[in-house]
Formats: structure tokens, sequence, C-alpha cells
């Protein structure tokens, strides 16, 4: 079970991170691309649930790097990653925080740092294969 501090605590580690807000949610961008963000559901996407029940908050949305990633990351651990209607076609996963494990989400936040960071910016994670 993960918290919205955690993945703060998690973020912080990746290069040149920001917080800030938009809609009103707190969002985490690098060089002012969002890659991770705290995504409650709106009154549409809960219409859209019917009678089934949603997933469980807080939820958290993280970008991925294409719709191929995003498929093998629903389907490696679809108890913790889901995507509603609203993401269709959108390269990012939803997270039900009380469900990833630490790993998975570190995992899952690295990777959409990944996908939005420059290329240069990537070298500066440790770890990560130089140019």
């Amino acid at each position: 079970m993960a918290t919205v501090d955690d993945v703060a605590r998690l973020i912080s580690a990746l290069p040149e991170v920001t917080e800030g807000e938009r809609y009103g949610h707190r969002t985490w961008f690098v060089r002012g691309k969002a890659f991770a963000w705290v995504r409650p559901f709106s009154k549409a996407d809960l219409r859209r649930f019917g009678e089934e029940t949603p997933p469980g908050g807080p939820i958290l949305a993280i970008k991925v790097e294409d719709l191929g990633e995003k498929e093998a990351i629903l389907a490696a651990n679809p108890d913790a990653f889901f995507t509603i209607p609203h993401f269709d076609g959108y390269p990012a996963v939803l997270v039900q925080l009380r469900e990833v494990d630490r790993k998975a989400l570190r995992d899952a936040l690295t990777d959409g740092w990944l996908a939005v960071a420059p290329a240069k910016l990537r070298t500066a994670l440790p770890g990560y294969p130089a140019s």
C-alpha cells in the first residue's frame, strides 16, 4: 500500500522534478511536462462504472512511453494498474495506490519520468545508459 506522500518521496529521487498543481491536484513535472498526477474520478468517470464499484482511491495517473507499454503494464499487474475510457488512446495508466507495491510504483514513476524527460536529461538518471 502506498500513499501520495510515498509517491512524492519516490519522485524526489528523479532529476529536475518539480511539484505543482494542475486542475487542483498534485502534479509532478520534469522540465514543465507532467508525468504523474493525482487523478480522482470525475462524475462522468463514475457514471461509466455503472453498477461496478470503481477502484478505491487515492488514484495516480502516470505517463508511459506508448500504448504498447501501457498494455504491457496493465497485463503485468492488473490488481494495481488499470485504465478507464477517458484514457483510451492516451499513453498513461492509472494506479490504485492501495494495491501497488513499492517496487512496481517506483518502476512506473521512473518510466513515466523517462517518457517525458529530454534525452540529454535521461543520462542524469543513475543507471541509465549514456548515449
